[in-house]
């Protein structure tokens, strides 16, 4: 019942329309780099990147899609031990692991790639004395996991509807909450496998929506993601997968849930237990339909984000 309005016919149109422009359009940059370690990075909670797969790891990416408003935003990353790495058996964080995270904002308007500092953050060092020579090493150095998060404040001319007026579902009874949202998943699940690629637009509208808002996108861009995502769906082979091996997860201080994967496999881990496997002539490919429940304050129903 969530979107009601919205079809795989009209969704471009209406995602174009939901869309301002400014004369001014920040677009806000989170820059980063890894060492020996995997890691997660969330912003107000949500995730925006993660990386299970490389040692040594890097990259920049947009990240308005996740700042609903002007004001404080909250970054959180968390790092994890890699395992075996060549001659390296990495079961605890080691000494010469460390991060490094440069926000970054530039005007969308002049397409101003470099942009204008906004912070910089790095992973703490401790010192430790060795034959009465000073030596640093990361701060969380043998243990099997570690996390910090620090804030910036960001201005923007937008604002999208974020989960403050969502309920806080840490408090729900966890075996109940789990039994829901699992009955909502596999609701879910079944629109893809059968193809009702309505609801399947009623059900992505909401994302898609505060995403292409918050990057200033116009119609074409908008058309093309659109119909990259259908041109999936459409694939003959398109397959489900079960729903399993999951954990629940809260994110966003509790307002969103989902059923998260539990597995250790870097082909899957991070994403949420809704996911697929196609083939369009070149070997199997996966798409993970990594939806997130909420339920608005005074309701009991969820509804997917």
């Amino acid at each position: 019942m969530q979107n009601t309005e919205i079809t795989e016919k009209n969704i471009v149109n209406k995602l174009s329309s939901e869309v301002k422009r400014y004369d001014y359009e920040p677009m806000y940059f989170l820059s980063y780099e890894q060492n020996i370690c995997y890691s997660e990075i969330l912003l107000n909670d949500i995730p925006i990147n993660e990386n299970f797969k490389e040692l040594v790891d890097g990259g920049t990416f947009e990240i308005n899609n996740c700042i609903f408003k002007s004001g404080i935003q909250k970054i959180t990353l968390r790092m994890h031990p890699a395992g075996k790495h060549g001659l390296r058996d990495l079961q605890a964080l080691a000494w010469d692991t460390n991060m490094k995270i440069d926000i970054t904002v530039a005007d969308n308007r002049k397409q101003d790639l470099k942009g204008k500092e906004v912070l910089t953050y790095v992973t703490p060092l401790s010192t430790y004395e060795v034959d009465g020579y000073k030596k640093t090493r990361f701060i969380a150095t043998g243990k099997d996991y570690y996390e910090a998060s620090f804030t910036f404040n960001a201005t923007i001319p937008y604002e999208v509807e974020g989960f403050e007026n969502a309920r806080d579902l840490r408090d729900w009874d966890k075996k109940i909450l789990e039994k829901k949202l699992l009955y909502e998943y596999s609701k879910v699940k079944n629109i893809y496998q059968n193809k009702e690629y309505d609801n399947i637009a009623r059900t992505s509208y909401d994302g898609l929506r505060n995403q292409f808002v918050a990057e200033y996108q116009n119609r074409e861009y908008i058309n093309d993601v659109w119909t990259m995502l259908m041109e999936v769906y459409k694939q003959p082979t398109f397959e489900m997968q079960p729903i399993e091996d999951y954990k629940l997860v809260f994110f966003a201080e509790g307002r969103l849930v989902a059923l998260m994967q539990n597995s250790k496999d870097p082909r899957v881990r991070g994403n949420t237990a809704l996911w697929a496997k196609f083939n369009r002539g070149e070997g199997i490919e996966t798409l993970f339909c990594n939806s997130y429940f909420y339920i608005p304050k005074g309701e009991t129903e969820f509804k997917i984000y």
